[in-house]
């Protein structure tokens, strides 16, 4: 397989690990990307841009993420918490009154941010349609009952987490969560990253921007197998873990132009490498000796643990800060301080502030993992190595 890009010296065993991961993993197209204290360390790419073509991935190559969404868009609360908008101990009532209904009056931001929130499913599910108008899903998630008395215990909110963020970010600054990132993150930064992705970006795509995925079962395997696997669990049709995938159903065609024009801050981002990593190290430091987000006291916030133990719908034991996913068993990402998100099917982006490494992984090649994919993982080991 030939890789293009650039690593700069003592990270020459990600690019070995990369290519490998075409030759005994089955990647197709891909592309990683590492910064370390703000400065780019590994550019690659390799492979065709659709998944079911021949056209080459070229270095700006964008492709979906699904829910490494979510760690770009956990930056957007806690920004504007940063910034003295947002209280995170504050009912989400007190910003949507909404929201309240059954039961939910006394359910923080924090709850939102650490899937404490208690509703991960909906009990009547939206079609493709309702799921890409900006109004119906928060509608929905405020009209349902809990599923367990918020803050009391937590459950990744695979789908519902993204409309809680959004309609709180909207109600707190007048805009959704992906005009907020355009215009506070991704601008600022130059960074290949869309939470709805603009008609010029799409009309890109035709020519080399955005690639075509594969779209696999909705189901997979994480890092440690419990009694019940989620895969066991996903197939039971009452289950937490099936109600909260299949929050939208049937779930849209993630090619369709229309879907990557929504904006849902759980599922639908559109990153390159670059662009993923690129964002999480201005996270922890500054970026190229200019833009920086988070205070040191933020980065602390994001990477502080709010929620461990076993997951009332992944199943295993998971770790969350406000927002992210943290270095663990389910998702172990560079080491214990280390801060982000996976997306289902390979994706992954993530902070690690103690060395100041930022990582992005994009595929079009979805495997059926849900949160620990062997492609993102061997890399990660290599940029450990090579450290």
């Amino acid at each position: 397989m030939d890789v293009n890009g650039t690593v700069a010296e003592g990270f020459e065993p990600v690019r070995d690990v990369f290519a490998r991961n075409f030759e005994t993993l089955g990647d197709r197209g891909a592309a990683v990307a590492v910064y370390r204290d703000g400065r780019r360390v590994v550019d690659l790419w390799a492979g065709t841009r659709d998944v079911d073509g021949t056209e080459p991935w070229q270095r700006g190559t964008a492709q979906l993420v699904r829910s490494a969404t979510k760690g770009v868009a956990a930056a957007v609360p806690l920004l504007l918490r940063q910034r003295g908008l947002l209280d995170l101990d504050a009912p989400v009532a007190e910003y949507w009154p909404e929201f309240k209904a059954h039961g939910k009056e006394r359910l923080l931001v924090r709850h939102v941010l650490n899937h404490r929130a208690g509703v991960p499913v909906l009990d009547r599910p939206l079609t493709p349609e309702e799921a890409l108008d900006p109004r119906k899903g928060p509608e929905a998630v405020a009209a349902q009952t809990p599923a367990w008395e918020p803050g009391t215990d937590h459950g990744y909110h695979a789908l519902t987490y993204g409309w809680m963020l959004d309609e709180l970010v909207r109600r707190v600054t007048g805009l959704g969560a992906g005009a907020w990132i355009a215009r506070e993150i991704a601008g600022p930064l130059g960074a290949g990253f869309w939470l709805g992705l603009p008609e010029t970006e799409e009309a890109a795509g035709r020519t080399g921007r955005v690639g075509r995925i594969e779209t696999p079962e909705p189901t997979g395997a994480l890092h440690a197998r419990p009694k019940r696997s989620v895969t066991e669990a996903y197939e039971d049709p009452g289950s937490l873990t099936r109600r909260a995938f299949a929050a939208i159903t049937p779930f849209p065609d993630q090619n369709d132009p229309a879907y990557r024009a929504s904006a849902l801050p759980a599922t639908n981002g559109i990153a390159t490498a670059d662009g993923l990593a690129r964002i999480y190290a201005a996270l922890i430091g500054d970026v190229d000796g200019g833009v920086r987000l988070f205070t040191p006291a933020t980065v602390e916030a994001a990477r502080t643990e709010e929620s461990a133990g076993p997951d009332r719908v992944l199943v295993v034991n998971t770790r969350f800060g406000l927002g992210y996913m943290l270095h663990g068993s389910a998702s172990p990402l560079l080491g214990p301080g280390s801060f982000g998100h996976p997306g289902r099917g390979g994706s992954l982006g993530f902070a690690d502030p103690d060395t100041g490494i930022a990582f992005g992984y994009v595929t079009n090649g979805f495997r059926k993992t849900v949160t620990a994919d062997p492609r993102a993982q061997a890399l990660v080991r290599a940029v450990r190595a090579a450290l």
